[in-house]
């Protein structure tokens, strides 16, 4: 287990960043820190209007689909590394998540774009060797459909990604929209990370941002947490 404390005063070069799924918690999260860095974002979504707010110094707001290869190569050109923060809940988890996955691989390659970093889900993460928290015999069936799709995402990216160099980072339980940022986080390949199980979204964007700047992390499930 790896702890970190944030590199928020980062001396990193400006990077262009596209962040999909951009008028969520998460995403705005990642934009708000990106700017802060010095970084030039283009937050993408679905229907700009509703999310004028999100346009200011440093970011650029755009219609996009992240399920849609040729959308993704158009909004991503030119840029160095994504975020994918992007869900929706209208659509069979698993359907959407590897159309997603698939669109991203595709339309980041076409671009040009080096690094991918996408959310996943911390059900999926073991709690022993082979046993993820999505395998317990209580744990209900609905929720268990719905972490499907982060597994068979992760999986596609692993067989399917090519050159793109990726990485999964995946929250704990308790993602809290109102907890204050810490400026420090630990990190676990793969495994449940013990101690509160929680992380706040600043805090989390503050890990985002530091492997788009430092990659430590290829290819493979990464638990953030206090």
């Amino acid at each position: 287990m790896d702890i970190d404390t944030g590199n928020s005063n980062s001396n990193s070069a400006e990077l262009r960043i596209v962040v999909f799924g951009a008028g969520g918690r998460v995403g705005r999260a990642a934009v708000a820190e990106a700017v802060a860095r010095g970084h030039r974002v283009t937050a993408v979504v679905r229907d700009p209007a509703a999310y004028r707010d999100l346009e200011g110094a440093g970011v650029t707001l755009v219609r996009g689909d992240a399920t849609d290869a040729a959308s993704v190569a158009a909004v991503a050109a030119g840029h160095d590394a994504a975020v994918n923060a992007a869900v929706r809940l209208d659509l069979p988890s698993e359907e959407y998540f590897t159309a997603a996955a698939k669109a991203l691989v595709a339309g980041l390659t076409e671009a040009g774009v080096r690094r991918l970093l996408t959310l996943g889900i911390a059900t999926t993460l073991e709690t022993a060797p082979g046993v993820r928290i999505m395998d317990a015999p209580e744990f209900p069936a609905a929720w268990r459909a719905f972490a499907q799709g982060h597994v068979a995402e992760f999986a596609l990216l692993t067989a399917e990604a090519g050159p793109l160099d990726w990485l999964m980072v995946v929250p704990p339980l308790d993602l809290n929209a109102e907890a204050e940022r810490t400026g420090a986080y630990r990190t676990a390949v793969g495994t449940v990370i013990e101690g509160p199980g929680r992380i706040g979204h600043a805090d989390l964007a503050l890990a985002l941002l530091d492997e788009i700047e430092r990659p430590r992390h290829r290819r493979v499930q990464l638990a953030v947490s206090l």
